[in-house]
């Protein structure tokens, strides 16, 4: 990886860190992006404590939860001419119901859809430089989804506060942002694929980390990051655009969503 430029949102902790960290030991460039400053920093330390001071890391503020905040961050990210490889990893998991991104959404849509949506396409330019600049021809992106989707369907009186929304568990709202990630991949291959951006989607397993706490996992950190791994840095995953991976790693099947795909390629931020 070494000329490499790298971004892992949520890269201060669990899969996200691990990830960070095993590209640093292949030299990349990488920018650790997270909502807090003091977490992302200490974050930050202990991926440079596991390896040499001479490793580029970088810290990028990126509060995925206000689009105002995301399209400053993405601006600040593109001072960088060039990204070969974006992981939207950063989510969240079944938070309590009333909670709201601050521009009113659901909490996991708004954060695990809405916020990476918005950051991929301010940054767009950069992966496009990336995947000229590069031997294959390519730039990626992968999205942390989950086997969640396969409960979720895209709903759209629940986006933002309402009635329905208040009617839905908070696990079926989770499922619903999954699913958001898998056709977020879809569309993108479907737009980009074509000048080189290749883009997946993926499980990463039950894995140990903050996100899960409060449920039963079973594999540490390190096997998070092998799927997303395999499908940014390796020669096979520049064939996986538009494609869902499971562990360790293999293409898996997706849930069909009637309506969802066609929904989601209306929509546009301002």
């Amino acid at each position: 990886m070494s000329g490499k430029v790298v971004l892992v949102t949520g890269a201060n902790s669990g899969i996200g860190k691990e990830t960070a960290r095993v590209l640093l030991t292949k030299n990349a460039k990488v920018y650790v992006a997270c909502r807090d400053k003091a977490k992302g920093e200490a974050g930050e330390d202990a991926i440079r404590d596991l390896k040499s001071t001479r490793k580029e890391v970088y810290f990028l503020q990126l509060n995925l939860a206000n689009l105002k905040s995301v399209k400053a961050s993405g601006e600040d990210f593109l001072r960088e001419p060039v990204l070969h490889v974006l992981f939207n990893n950063a989510g969240v998991m079944a938070p309590p119901i009333e909670l709201l991104t601050d521009d009113g959404y659901d909490l996991q849509f708004g954060t695990n859809v809405l916020g990476h949506f918005y950051f991929t396409k301010i940054i767009m330019l950069a992966l496009l430089a990336g995947a000229a600049q590069s031997p294959d021809g390519t730039a990626r992106i992968v999205n942390t989804a989950s086997n969640a989707h396969w409960f979720g369907r895209l709903d759209y009186d629940t986006f933002k506060d309402s009635s329905a929304r208040k009617q839905k568990s908070a696990m079926s709202l989770y499922g619903q942002s999954k699913m958001g990630n898998i056709l977020f991949v879809a569309e993108v291959a479907r737009r980009y694929g074509n000048q080189g951006v290749v883009s997946t989607a993926l499980n990463p397993g039950g894995i140990k980390t903050e996100l899960g706490r409060y449920r039963d996992s079973f594999y540490d950190v390190s096997f998070g990051a092998l799927t997303q791994l395999y499908a940014e840095t390796t020669t096979e995953g520049a064939n996986l655009n538009g494609k869902y991976l499971v562990p360790w790693p293999c293409i898996g099947n997706t849930r069909r969503c009637a309506g969802c795909i066609a929904g989601f390629r209306a929509m546009e931020l301002a």
